[in-house]
C-alpha cells in the first residue's frame, strides 16, 4: 500500500480520519478515508501502488469497462446512460455555443458519449486507460483512442470533459495540469464527480455506494473541488445536477448495507436526495463547468 505525506490536492501534510470503507467490487478489503485541515478534501489514505490499482478494476460488474449489463442494477445503468448522452451533449453546446467543436473525453470507457457527439457533428477525441474499453471505442467511434494524456502531444481541444473519472486519476494535481494545458483559451472544462455532502452519502455511512474504494481516491465537494481549480486558474461558471445518480447509488448502497437493493427504499432515498439538494445544493453527483482564461 501507499501511504501518502501530502494532500494530493493542496500538498498540506496534516489530516484527519473520516470513516473506513469496504471495497465491495473486487476484494473485500477495507480502505480508510481522511479529510485534509486546509482545503477539505477527502482522499483515500493509504491507498494501493500504482502499479496495483488495475487489478481492483478487473470484474465483470465494472459496467463503464466492460458494457456488459447482467444484473438489474447494471441494467438500469445502461438505462440511464441511454438518456443522459443526450443531455450531456446539451450541456455542452449550451455553455461553448462558439463555432468550435473539437472534444477530448478523458476516461471515455467504450466510447458511446463520443459516438453520440460524433453522430452531432462533434470532431471527437478520447483517452481510456483500460486497454479493452479503449478497444471497444475505437470500434464504436472508429477513432484512434489516447491511452494517457501524455499521449497527446501538440493538440488542444475546445472542450474536455471527464464524467465521473477525476476521482480515479492517480497524479491528482499533475492532472488538472495537463488539462490547463490541453484547453484552449475560453475553452471549456466539464467535470463530473460524487458528491459526498449528498443526503444518501449521511444516511448510508460507509456503505455509500460512491465511496468505491479504493478506485475513487478522491471524494469531491463543491468547496474542495472549487480550491482544486482555483489554483490552475480554472473559473467556475456553473454547477449542475445529475439527477438520476441519486437512484443508481442508493440501490447500490442498500445492497451493500442489507444485501437487499430494497427498490422502494432505494427510490425513496434517491428521491429525497433530489428534494432536499433542490435547498442545500448537494446533488448526488454534480456536473462543474469551468473556463479556461483567455490569452491576454
Amino acid at each position: 500500500m501507499l501511504s501518502l505525506k501530502q494532500c494530493p490536492a493542496c500538498q498540506h501534510e496534516t489530516w484527519q480520519p473520516v470513516l473506513t470503507a469496504r471495497d465491495h467490487l473486487v476484494s473485500g478489503e477495507n480502505f480508510a478515508i481522511v479529510k485534509c485541515e486546509n482545503c477539505g478534501l477527502l482522499f483515500t489514505n493509504p491507498r494501493p501502488q500504482d502499479d496495483d490499482l488495475p487489478g481492483y478494476y478487473e470484474s465483470d460488474e465494472y459496467i463503464s469497462h466492460s458494457n456488459q449489463a447482467q444484473t438489474f442494477t447494471d441494467r438500469l445503468y445502461k438505462l440511464a446512460r441511454y438518456f443522459t448522452l443526450r443531455q450531456k451533449r446539451r450541456i455542452i453546446e449550451k455553455y461553448h455555443p462558439d463555432s468550435g467543436k473539437t472534444l477530448l473525453d478523458v476516461g471515455c470507457g467504450t466510447g458511446h458519449f463520443l459516438q453520440h457527439c460524433q453522430n452531432n457533428g462533434w470532431q471527437i477525441n478520447g483517452m481510456e486507460p483500460h486497454k479493452q474499453a479503449r478497444q471497444k471505442a475505437e470500434a464504436l467511434t472508429g477513432t484512434t483512442i489516447y491511452a494517457s494524456l501524455s499521449d497527446i502531444a501538440t493538440q488542444t481541444f475546445n472542450v474536455i470533459t471527464l464524467w465521473h473519472v477525476l476521482e480515479h486519476v492517480t497524479d491528482l494535481r499533475g492532472t488538472v495540469q495537463q488539462l490547463h494545458e490541453l484547453l484552449q483559451p475560453n475553452g471549456l472544462l466539464v467535470v463530473a464527480v460524487p458528491n459526498h455532502q449528498a443526503y444518501e452519502a449521511t444516511k448510508f455511512g460507509s456503505h455509500w455506494a460512491a465511496w468505491d474504494v479504493p478506485r475513487h481516491l478522491y471524494h469531491f465537494d463543491r468547496q474542495s473541488i472549487g480550491k482544486l481549480f482555483a489554483t490552475h486558474k480554472m473559473e467556475l461558471i456553473a454547477t449542475l445536477p445529475m439527477w438520476l445518480d441519486s437512484y443508481y447509488i442508493s440501490l447500490l448502497s442498500n445492497q451493500y448495507a442489507t444485501g437487499s437493493k430494497k427498490l422502494i427504499n432505494s427510490f425513496i432515498t434517491g428521491s429525497l436526495s433530489n428534494i432536499y439538494a433542490i435547498k442545500n445544493g448537494n446533488f448526488s453527483s454534480l456536473v462543474y463547468l469551468f473556463r479556461q482564461a483567455a490569452t491576454p
